[in-house]
């Protein structure tokens, strides 16, 4: 069966996985790999012809020590091109794909794009190095894998923007990948797997930094890929040393006491302020 929107067949994919597996589950830091022109460069275009003006109110803004950035809510301002594309991404092919690459089995996506979906990041924009939540807020499903399509034709080195992969133990950056177009990087999601985009975006005044984030589940998981057996619905920010602020130390701290201590009227006002 050929494929719409890559130069594969299925059954090619499907070695594809295979072929890069053990490359993907050995690179350094964590499990991870990028690829470029994986997809039809004429469909990935058509995709980003139809990337949203994102910041009104249907839109998820952040805008914190932690983070500078904007994302849809759901699949409501994705285009038909989008929407097609995104359900090949949520297909079975794709998915067996992705478990003969990571090696996790019997992955689950999310119709709800819940933090995932079109991602932009606009000039003076960051996202400082964390860990995801791992698990869903809605289905209660574990976290397993991200996969981030770069949407940035053209895009400089000099813009910044990079995709930052940290070691577990937060002592410096192992892998950097520039957010090219039709790029495509992925990694397996644990409480130790910390990524972002920590420096401020220098791109011109008329770009920003645009991605399409999608996340897969299973329904458990290996518990040594979990901090102290903890469950968690919010995302784990940590400051790099010497390089962040002192004011996102603290706004962690005070995250970090509001999330283990607050009734939930507080913790609603809390998520809420964060966005």
């Amino acid at each position: 069966m050929q494929l719409e929107y890559i130069n594969m067949t299925a059954e090619e994919l499907l070695q594809f996985g295979s072929d890069k597996h053990r490359e993907y589950i050995t690179n350094p830091p964590f499990p991870s790999g990028y690829w470029d022109h994986f997809f039809k460069p004429e469909k990935l275009k058509e995709v980003l012809a139809e990337f949203p003006e994102l910041g009104d109110d249907k839109d998820i803004k952040f805008n914190n020590p932690n983070e500078n950035k904007l994302a849809t809510r759901g699949e409501y301002k994705f285009g038909p091109k989008t929407r097609n594309f995104v359900h090949f991404l949520n297909s079975q092919p794709f998915l067996d794909f992705l478990s003969n690459l990571t090696g996790i089995k019997n992955l689950i996506p999310d119709p709800t794009f819940e933090g995932g979906g079109f991602h932009q990041i606009k000039p003076g924009g960051f996202l400082k190095i964390h860990a995801d939540f791992n698990k869903h807020r809605i289905y209660n499903l574990d976290r397993r894998l991200n996969v981030l399509i770069y949407l940035n034709e053209d895009w400089e080195e000099s813009y910044g923007g990079h995709f930052e992969l940290w070691d577990p133990e937060m002592k410096g950056c192992v892998t950097r990948i520039l957010p090219l177009f039709n790029r495509m990087a992925m990694f397996s999601t644990t409480d130790f797997s910390y990524h972002g985009h920590p420096d401020v975006l220098t791109c011109p005044p008329d770009r920003s930094r645009k991605s399409l984030a999608l996340y897969y589940y299973t329904n458990g998981r290996p518990a040594e890929e979990v901090e102290n057996n903890k469950e968690r619905i919010n995302t784990k920010f940590v400051a790099r040393d010497g390089q962040d602020s002192g004011k996102m130390k603290s706004y962690n701290k005070f995250a970090t006491f509001v999330q283990d201590w607050a009734p939930p009227v507080m913790l609603r006002w809390w998520k809420n302020k964060k966005r």
